[in-house]
């Protein structure tokens, strides 16, 4: 086979072969930035991977990330375990429920303190279900009742300020009632007037709760700057 392939490319017209050649010229930056976007790619899925990990574990030391990203290399190529995975199974489901535990405790603790340090703010309001309203430009007219639709633009973000949902960025605004909507919003909605702008804190009880909601961990504290275009 090989003496073939060679027969063949000795036969092979000189002109056509320049040819190829200067065709594989003009690829290699293309292919180059194929490769390079294909990097970059991978490199992100890496990262996010690594900060689902430190969202759940806790590690200490350089020492810790070396052991765990040689696991992660062994496995992904392939080879052979250097350790019993059997002998470590509940230790690490352990860890897991150990790391959680603290994390959690810890992520809580930094929730408390956000909404400590907000309620102080000035110009800053407290509702009677918790949430903390501050009005950033105020409107004109009648402030919606608790079964009205209401028409806004919003952007909403986390403590640490992780955006999780934006109409702003949609390019259009929201429409919903008010009955249909977190507890934060029902009240603090309630607080303003068409052309109203107002930067809304919710505590976790009047947002989602413990459960988990897209990009939203559980238990979050959520801010909101949400402008009411009108009442419909």
């Amino acid at each position: 086979m090989k003496k073939l392939a060679l027969f063949l490319f000795v036969l092979f017209p000189a002109v056509t072969f320049a040819q190829d050649a200067q065709a594989v010229a003009d690829a290699q930056p293309a292919v180059a930035e194929d490769e390079a976007q294909r990097s970059q790619m991978l490199y992100s899925l890496g990262y996010l991977i690594g900060d689902n990990l430190n969202r759940q574990l806790i590690l200490d030391n350089e020492n810790d990330f070396k052991a765990v990203s040689q696991g992660m290399r062994d496995s992904l190529l392939g080879k052979e375990s250097q350790t019993n995975l059997d002998q470590y199974k509940e230790a690490i489901v352990e860890k897991y429920k150990t790391d959680a535990r603290i994390l959690a405790q810890k992520f809580q603790e930094k929730q408390n303190e956000f909404l400590q340090t907000a309620e102080k703010e000035k110009g800053v309001k407290k509702l009677d279900n918790g949430a903390l309203i501050k009005l950033l430009r105020n409107g004109k007219g009648k402030a919606p009742k608790a079964d009205s639709r209401v028409k806004v633009h919003y952007t909403g973000t986390l403590i640490d300020g992780t955006k999780f949902d934006s109409s702003y960025d949609r390019g259009e605004a929201a429409s919903f009632q008010l009955s249909q909507v977190i507890p934060c919003w029902t009240k603090g909605l309630q607080q303003m007037k068409p052309g109203a702008k107002a930067k809304l804190v919710c505590p976790a009880d009047t947002a989602y709760g413990s459960r988990p909601v897209g990009g939203i961990p559980p238990n979050s504290v959520l801010l909101f700057e949400v402008e009411l275009l009108g009442i419909e």
